[in-house]
């Protein structure tokens, strides 16, 4: 396979390297996608993002916030809840990175399994 692009600038290769560290670890993606569907509190993220604890959870939500790609919402409800929303920037560019990871994830998984059951053979 040929590959025709160009050698990568320091900004590209910068980049690159924030764009993993921002989006790095376990459940940050995980929360982003579930985000995008809409609005949620804490408790139901802490459900829909299954195995992850509520510490966790948290620290990830603050990292979030303080990069700009979700917000939060202190509710006037008793008791008080906080809704958390991804923000447009990130509702315009995370989903594409999510999709193009999860075909990856698709593609990668039968080619590995299709290979695995080669070698049995």
């Amino acid at each position: 396979m040929e590959c025709k692009q160009k050698k990568p600038s320091k900004e590209t290769i910068l980049a690159l390297g924030d764009a993993i560290e921002l989006l790095r670890g376990k459940w940050k993606i995980s929360i982003l996608r579930n985000l995008s569907f809409g609005e949620m509190r804490f408790k139901d993220l802490l459900v829909a993002v299954a195995g992850i604890s509520p510490k966790v959870l948290s620290k990830e939500l603050q990292d979030l916030e303080q990069n700009l790609l979700i917000t939060r919402t202190v509710n006037n409800t008793k008791p008080i809840t906080v809704s958390y929303a991804i923000t447009d920037h990130a509702d315009s560019t995370v989903p594409p990175i999510i999709n193009a990871l999860l075909e990856f994830g698709l593609n990668h998984r039968k080619k590995i399994m299709a290979h695995s059951q080669v070698e049995q053979l």
